[in-house]
């Protein structure tokens, strides 16, 4: 397993992953502009632009991630592109009977929250590819600006990777970095960091 806390109850509030593609507001833009020609039911085109506005911070209300919200390139543009090709379908429709718009609106953004929170977490469980500290570049959902990820996988092929990975871990942990811990690390953590040793670090994370 890695070092890592997958679904949680801690919800952030910001902007939202998929605010922070190149294509977002050109898209909602153009979705919000034409809400208005897709219902017969006037009720329906508050409603259906209510959630196209507060699209973006109802998606990180939803995302409950324990982890930070931030998300590869690659998998927030497969992303997006899955969001966009579904949007695009709906408003390609003629004018819809009462309650269907919105409710499709829900659906769509229902499977983006999935998306998202199964693109975040791909990332770190791939992390068990690798032996040892590693890191790969994100873009943070709560800016919009390049970050990193800093992980520990455990995909060592012989004793000798594991002890290097181990002692990679406690040079990384001294210099204070604390982002890889998780309750179930405490062994790690200080007060236990005085008499941390290649020996019992390795102990800790085996049996964790």
């Amino acid at each position: 397993m890695a070092l890592l806390l997958c679904l949680g109850l801690t919800a952030a509030l910001a902007r939202g992953c998929l605010h922070c593609h190149g294509n977002f507001s050109e898209k909602f833009s153009f979705y919000r502009h034409h809400v208005n020609l897709k219902s017969w039911w006037v009720g329906d085109i508050p409603v259906s632009g209510l959630l196209l506005s507060d699209w973006s911070q109802d998606t990180m209300k939803e995302l409950h991630l324990a982890i930070p919200a931030e998300i590869t390139r690659e998998k927030l543009n497969q992303v997006a592109n899955a969001v966009y090709q579904k949007m695009d379908q709906l408003y390609q429709g003629k004018m819809y009977f009462p309650g269907y718009f919105p409710n499709e609106l829900r659906a769509i953004f229902r499977e983006q929250v999935h998306l998202i929170q199964n693109a975040i977490i791909e990332s770190r469980i791939d992390c068990q590819r690798h032996c040892g500290i590693f890191q790969y570049a994100t873009i943070s959902c709560t800016n919009c600006t390049d970050s990193h990820v800093v992980c520990f996988g455990y995909n060592c092929e012989s004793s000798a990777q594991w002890e290097t990975a181990v002692q990679g871990l406690l040079r990384y942990i001294q210099d204070d970095h604390t982002s890889l811990m998780s309750p179930s690390f405490a062994c790690l953590e200080p007060p236990h960091l005085a008499n941390l040793t290649l020996e019992n670090a390795s102990e800790c994370l085996t049996q964790h």
